[in-house]
């Protein structure tokens, strides 16, 4: 009976469960985590206007892990031995035939003062701050930004920095107290999420036009500091500091003997096997992926996608067969504004950017339909 260990309970782990457990029904499967729940990342840009609470998006994955016969191991890894057959963790060794790395990114913490910003990726904490400091304030001045990891250019987590400051521009402006804030958008690029694509890119500094919100682009960020945003281009003086830094690898991955990119990534390819390793695999923002284009984002749908490129090419390995499958190189993501969103879709033969007031309503959809696999 084969023994196939992931590591991480995130987008790419549970969907790797699913998978895995639909094609191999006898498989002793092993998922190493620090808590048996699922956070439902995306909406996260929904607490700080209230849309969403803390219980909403926060899905205990005892009932999950009993459906599908998953042994919850509760730990932190913190590194490998003997080729990735051993994981090492914080409550000792989990041995494997396979190993499935889906232990997400992190953001980079190097720019001074960034502890006076909140990050709405870091979490629940972090958007629960966000929405508390904004109904603390009875106006002022709103600063969101974001930036890149320079040695890694598609670690960027641009698109819920759009999502949380239109939102709470709709919001504000429901509650009919839009006019006693300003809102700045601050970015070091001159075209802030070009990674969505030209037509995207203009499509959103249009929107910020359209709502009256300051833009600063194209000055390095120095750091902050309390209420201080600095700039190579001048300080933005904030009442509110939302800033997403760029993103690296999983905190133990230097400590994994795995090769890593520059960015501080697991290397892969599209095939998401770690080179060197037989019968290791990464999904998920936890890997760099050679062949991938530069403008793939780090989001829940690409890891779903890496995901089952790794199950499909993991089984092959345990049937002693070569593996072949890629992942789809597919941008799927609705910008979001509380009202409205805009659907920006984008492959290697085609793009689009589609405005439409039911792509909100989508979005809502989709996250009721996605988290039924994992509810009770």
């Amino acid at each position: 009976m084969a023994e196939i260990t992931i590591v991480g309970a995130g987008f790419a782990g549970l969907t790797a469960i699913r998978l895995l457990r639909r094609k191999l029904p006898q498989a002793e499967i092993t998922l190493i985590a620090p808590q048996p729940t699922f956070l439902y990342y995306p909406s996260l840009i929904w607490i700080p206007t209230g849309l969403r609470t803390a219980e909403d998006l926060l899905i205990p994955l005892a009932p999950f892990l009993q459906r599908m016969r998953v042994n919850f191991h509760q730990a932190r890894a913190v590194g490998l031995k003997e080729g990735g057959r051993v994981v090492l963790t914080t409550a000792g060794d989990v041995a494997n035939d396979v190993l499935i790395i889906a232990s997400g990114g992190r953001g980079l913490r190097a720019l001074p003062g960034i502890q006076h910003t909140w990050a709405i990726c870091d979490g629940l904490d972090a958007a629960v701050a966000i929405r508390d400091r904004l109904n603390s304030l009875a106006g002022g001045t709103l600063a969101f930004g974001f930036a890149g990891n320079p040695k890694e250019p598609p670690a960027v987590r641009g698109g819920p920095v759009f999502e949380v400051l239109f939102g709470i521009d709709s919001y504000l402006r429901r509650a009919g107290r839009r006019a006693q804030f300003d809102l700045v958008f601050f970015n070091p690029m001159r075209e802030p999420g070009n990674r969505l694509g030209a037509k995207a890119v203009t499509r959103l500094l249009m929107e910020m036009e359209k709502r009256g919100i300051r833009t600063h682009l194209g000055h390095r960020i120095q750091g902050f500091e309390a209420g201080v945003v600095k700039t190579e281009g001048g300080e933005i003086a904030a009442d509110l500091i939302v800033f997403v830094p760029g993103m690296t690898g999983p905190d133990w991955a230097e400590a994994s003997g795995l090769p890593l990119s520059p960015g501080g990534f697991i290397q892969s390819d599209l095939t998401c096997q770690v080179p060197g390793f037989p019968g290791v695999f990464v999904a998920g923002d936890a890997g760099s992926y050679a062949g991938a284009p530069d403008w793939l984002p780090k989001q829940g749908h690409t890891a779903d996608l890496q995901a089952k490129a790794a199950v499909e090419n993991a089984i092959a390995f345990l049937e002693g067969k070569p593996g072949g499958a890629t992942f789809k190189a597919e941008l799927v993501c609705i910008v979001d504004t509380l009202n409205s969103g805009v659907m920006v879709y984008r492959t290697l033969e085609r793009s689009f950017v589609l405005p439409n007031p039911l792509w909100h309503v989508a979005k809502r959809a989709f996250e009721w339909r996605y988290l039924q696999h994992y509810r009770g």
